[in-house]
């Protein structure tokens, strides 16, 4: 059998819809984590294997993902940070300094929707914190809520020897204490600018946007002596749709609907530990930590 179908839920899927599923692909159920994940094993193509098993599943809160078996487990992690690593948007933390959350939030949201222009949404929404006090980024970094299956995610790619990438298009203030509280190996993303202790509006250029982020996937790539099919990326906003498209597994996680609808793979209802069932890693196996 070439294709194996991934089937994850955040609460223990239903004895009969495994079943079901199972008769479908003429497969049996192999656990990676009982009554949350597992694998079937089928001869339909990936994407006839995984449209009759989401045919199957209807309504329930599954997560489903279909694959060639060779190669599945990949060699590089690149993640976005906000939304994905992290369950903040940081822009509009620091615009709570000023009483500007819902005007900046506003902007945000249309932008990872892809309503707007990536590069244009940051300089405008950076030029509404000029002359905020560079204290309140340092304040900022205590609201950083961090996402549910981050830590295992990259401990675990780390421990069975993979190399892991944090890739923003937020600012490399956050990036960097992110890299080391998780343990990503580098990071990338945004700077800015301060002059005398204060944000003056204005972003570092180059922008780190979405070409930047494909671009950064193929360096790391190539950096490592791998090709772009053995990474893993993810993310959720309009700004990683070429780099989910250009990884070997591109997974869209609890993404806006523009990002859902053309990644090949998403992740809707569990968490980032997700992405290593998707890999075929069983609880055993998952690591908590670096």
């Amino acid at each position: 059998m070439n294709t194996v179908v991934t089937l994850i839920a955040a609460d223990p899927i239903a004895e009969t819809c495994v079943d079901a599923v199972c008769r479908a692909l003429g497969g049996e159920p192999v656990w990676l984590a009982e009554g949350i994940a597992c694998d079937i094993a089928t001869n339909l193509p990936p994407e006839a294997a995984e449209s009759a098993a989401h045919k199957i599943a209807g309504a329930a809160a599954l997560d489903i993902a279909a694959q060639p078996v060779s190669g599945r487990r990949k060699r590089l992690l690149v993640a976005d940070m906000e939304s994905t690593i992290i369950e903040n948007e940081m822009l509009d933390e620091l615009a709570d300094e000023l009483g500007l959350r819902a005007e900046i939030a506003a902007i945000t949201t249309r932008a990872m929707r892809g309503e707007l222009d990536f590069e244009g949404a940051i300089r405008e929404r950076v030029s509404m914190l000029a002359d905020l006090e560079e204290e309140a980024l340092v304040r900022s970094v205590a609201k950083i809520r961090i996402m549910a299956g981050a830590p295992e995610l990259v401990a675990t790619m780390k421990a069975y020897g993979a190399s892991c990438a944090l890739v923003s298009g937020g600012f490399d203030f956050y990036t960097r204490r992110i890299r080391e509280r998780l343990g990503f190996d580098t990071d990338q993303a945004n700077r800015l600018e301060i002059r005398d202790g204060r944000l003056t509006g204005a972003v570092i250029p180059p922008i780190l946007g979405r070409d930047a982020k494909k671009a950064a996937l193929e360096h790391l790539a190539a950096e490592h002596g791998i090709s772009v099919a053995d990474a893993i990326t993810v993310g959720d906003g309009a700004n990683d749709l070429d780099m989910l498209a250009t990884a070997g597994t591109g997974v869209a996680f609890r993404a806006k609907p523009l990002v859902a609808e053309a990644a090949r793979f998403r992740v809707e209802f569990s968490d980032l530990r997700a992405l290593l069932y998707i890999q075929g890693y069983t609880d055993q196996q998952i690591r908590e930590s670096v």
